[in-house]
């Protein structure tokens, strides 16, 4: 990752005491960052299961009329059309 710019300072004499600290010292390295926590594969595959399904089986326990009431909400909210009752 880049590192932000100091600001340096105005005055000429703490411009150049600066600029000599920064070639001086050595580079600050930054702490590794944690890794996630392993996730159960178990679980993981469980949810993977549920959300293959999810989909299909709220379509089949849906009326065409509801269906099409929850289509036509879905396009108002991505176009803006309007559509008839």
């Amino acid at each position: 990752m880049t590192q932000k710019k100091k600001k340096r300072p105005a005055d000429i004499n703490e411009l150049a005491a600066s600029i000599m600290k920064d070639a001086t010292e050595p580079p600050v390295e930054e702490p590794a960052k944690e890794s996630e926590p392993e996730k159960n594969p178990a679980a993981v595959a469980l949810g993977r299961l549920g959300g293959l399904k999810g989909g299909k089986a709220r379509a089949d326990s849906l009326s065409a009329t509801k269906r099409k009431a929850i289509a036509k909400k879905a396009a108002q909210a991505r176009w803006g059309k309007k559509t008839k009752k």
